[in-house]
């Protein structure tokens, strides 16, 4: 059986734990996460191509105009976008693919793929939130009140997702996230390509390669 990977849209406020929760998924095999393109400058530490693939404003407008991003959005006075051919390659090859994008692509995405898997990450706290955006280290007091203020905003798009996980302790997390995906493949709708009819009624196919 062929099966289609699953995609699994992972957003949540600035400060949630989104990246710490996607890069403990990637370490089972059954998960690839993508690398999304942005234009903003590179925070201590992070490397190109793993953390994202950064690009001039000139260089990401040029891919828009080609079609080449899932999504794209503005966000913080920055541009972030989705590569699509890779997704859609990694799809097809059966892995469930992880976009941890914010909110405004995640709602493309949800037009343009609505069979997606949407999970909306939250803090325990606002107060933790706060510490953690505060601990990063990289916020000035003006751009740490804007994310602050923005965060409160961003929460109430939580109805907009499937399912919510509050990230507390971030294995409590990542288990709840893989059995939303267990869950998710179970469903009947999403294994109807292995039912056959006859004229007898239903035929049970091979499940599991």
């Amino acid at each position: 059986m062929n099966k289609k990977g699953l995609l699994i849209v992972i957003s949540g406020p600035s400060g949630a734990g989104k990246g710490t929760i996607c890069k403990s998924l990637l370490e089972s095999q059954e998960f690839w996460v993508s690398v999304s393109a942005t234009t903003r400058s590179p925070r201590n530490g992070e490397v190109e191509g793993k953390n994202y693939y950064f690009m001039t404003r000139d260089q990401f407008l040029d891919k828009i105009a080609q079609d080449d991003f899932l999504e794209h959005a503005e966000v913080y006075g920055n541009l972030y976008g989705t590569p699509k051919s890779k997704v859609i390659e990694m799809l097809n090859s059966g892995k469930n693919v992880i976009l941890e994008i914010d909110i405004q692509g995640a709602l493309v995405v949800k037009d343009n793929y609505p069979d997606g898997v949407f999970i909306f990450i939250l803090p325990p706290s606002m107060e933790e939130l706060r510490n953690r955006i505060i601990n990063r280290g990289s916020e000035t007091p003006e751009s740490l009140m804007t994310r602050f203020k923005s965060a409160y905003k961003e929460i109430n798009y939580v109805s907009k997702y499937s399912y919510a996980v509050v990230n507390d302790t971030v294995e409590v997390a990542v288990n709840k996230i893989k059995s939303i995906v267990v869950a998710e493949q179970c469903r009947v709708d999403r294994m109807k390509e292995n039912f056959t009819y006859s004229k007898e009624g239903l035929i049970h196919e091979q499940f599991y390669d």
